[in-house]
C-alpha cells in the first residue's frame, strides 16, 4: 500500500522533492492544494507539472480512508465510520460547540488498555494508525463541512478516539506537527488536546516536547484499588507513579492539566470519592481541571450505568467546595451511537454474523 501524503510534514515533503532533483518550493505548492484548496486528487494540482504529479501518484495516496457510514445527530454531531485500506474500521466524531467545531480522532485500530467501561477496548489493538491516517480523518471531516457550504472549519482537535495516543507516540507527534503548522491547517496548539490513560513514560516525554498542546489524563478513580478495577493499566502504572509524572509535567510546562473522570453509578460517583479525588489533586489544584463525564452506556458493559443527576451535582459541588476547578461535560450525539467505539463494534458484529451466515449456506 502507498503512503499517505498527509503523513508528511512540510519539511519532510521538501526533502522528498529535493532528493528527486526538484525545487523545495514544490512542497509548499502541494500543501496549499492539500490543506487550503483541499483537492481530492493529484491531477487537480494544476500549477504542478504533469511529470511531477505522476511521481506523486506513484509514491503517495490521498485516500487511505473510505467513508463506510455516517451518523448525524439532531444537535449537529457527526459520527464517521471509516474503512481503512486493509479493511479495518475506525471512528471519528465532529462535535459542534459555541466556540467552534471540534473533531475527535482515532489513533489505533482497537485498544489494549482494556478499560472495563469502554466500547473501544472490546476489541484488542490490531495496529497503530500512521500519522497520515490520523490527519486524513481531519480532512474528511473538513471536506464534509465544506459540502454543507457553511464556511465552517475544524477549529479544535481532541485525540480521544479509539486507542491510546501515547501507545502510538511517534505517529501522534507527526500528526500534531502537520495539523498545527501555520502553513497547513493552522489549528492552534492550545486548541488541541491529547488524552492518555496514563502511560507514565510518555507523559515525561510529552512534557519535554516544548509544545503548547493540552494534556488530559483519564483518571476515573481516586485510589489504586478502584482504578485497577476500572482500568487494568493501573496495575502496572499505579496512581503514585502517574501523579509523579503529572507533577513533572506541571513543573516543566506550567500548563494546566485536565483530569477526565467518567461518573459510573454506584461505582466512583460518591461524595467520599469526590473528597478523595480533591485530596489526590491537592497542591496541584491551581493548574488542574476535572472534567466530569456522564457515562454513555454500552450494551456489552451492562454492569455500568450512567450516574444519577443528583450524584453528579453532589460530586461537582463537593469538588468546587474543595477548591477544585471542574465542570460537567455536555452530552453530544445522544441520539446516535455516542460511546467511543460503539459504532465500530456494532458494524464488526454485523460483519461477523454475515460471515457465519455465508459459511452456513456454503456448508
Amino acid at each position: 500500500m502507498k503512503e499517505s501524503i498527509y503523513g508528511y510534514t512540510l519539511q519532510s515533503l521538501e526533502s522528498w522533492f529535493t532528493e528527486r532533483g526538484h525545487k523545495s518550493f514544490r512542497a509548499q505548492q502541494v500543501w496549499d492544494w492539500l490543506y487550503k484548496k483541499r483537492v481530492d486528487t493529484f491531477d487537480d494540482m494544476t500549477n504542478i507539472k504533469q511529470d511531477v504529479r505522476e511521481e506523486l501518484k506513484e509514491s503517495f495516496t490521498m485516500q487511505t480512508l473510505e467513508v463506510h457510514s455516517k451518523q448525524v445527530s439532531r444537535d449537529g454531531t457527526m459520527k464517521f465510520l471509516f474503512r481503512l485500506q486493509d479493511g479495518n474500521l475506525i471512528e471519528t466524531v465532529l462535535m459542534r460547540f459555541d466556540y467552534g467545531s471540534s473533531v475527535c480522532v482515532t489513533t489505533q485500530v482497537g485498544c489494549n488498555i482494556g478499560c472495563s467501561f469502554c466500547a473501544s477496548g472490546l476489541l484488542t489493538k490490531d495496529r497503530d494508525l500512521s500519522s497520515g491516517e490520523v490527519v486524513e480523518q481531519i480532512m474528511h471531516v473538513q471536506k464534509a463541512m465544506d459540502e454543507e457550504a457553511k464556511e465552517e472549519r475544524v477549529s479544535h482537535i481532541v485525540v480521544m478516539g479509539i486507542g491510546e495516543p501515547f501507545d502510538n507516540y511517534d505517529n501522534l507527534m507527526a500528526f500534531l506537527r502537520v495539523v498545527n503548522s501555520d502553513k497547513g491547517l493552522a489549528i492552534g496548539a492550545r486548541h488541541i488536546t491529547v488524552s492518555t490513560s496514563g502511560i507514565v513514560k510518555r507523559i515525561y516525554d510529552f512534557a519535554d516536547e516544548n509544545i503548547q498542546v493540552n494534556l488530559a489524563v483519564s483518571l476515573h478513580a481516586p485510589n489504586n484499588e478502584l482504578r485497577t478495577r476500572i482500568m487494568k493499566i493501573n496495575k502496572a502504572q499505579p496512581i503514585e507513579k502517574l501523579m509523579d509524572a503529572v507533577d513533572y509535567y506541571l513543573e516543566k510546562t506550567n500548563r494546566r492539566i485536565t483530569f477526565e473522570y467518567i461518573l459510573l453509578d454506584g461505582v466512583n460517583d460518591g461524595k467520599e470519592q469526590a473528597l478523595e479525588l480533591a485530596e489526590l489533586i491537592g497542591d496541584k489544584k491551581k493548574l488542574s481541571y476535572v472534567n466530569l463525564i456522564p457515562y454513555n452506556p454500552v450494551d456489552e458493559h451492562i454492569a455500568y450505568k450512567q450516574s444519577q443527576k443528583d450524584n453528579i451535582l453532589t460530586f461537582f459541588d463537593t469538588l468546587m467546595k474543595q477548591g477544585i476547578q471542574c465542570g460537567v461535560r455536555h452530552e453530544q450525539g445522544s441520539d446516535i451511537d455516542a460511546a467511543c467505539g460503539q459504532l465500530r463494534s456494532k458494524q464488526m458484529q454485523k460483519e461477523r454474523e454475515a460471515k457465519k451466515a455465508r459459511e452456513k449456506t456454503n456448508a
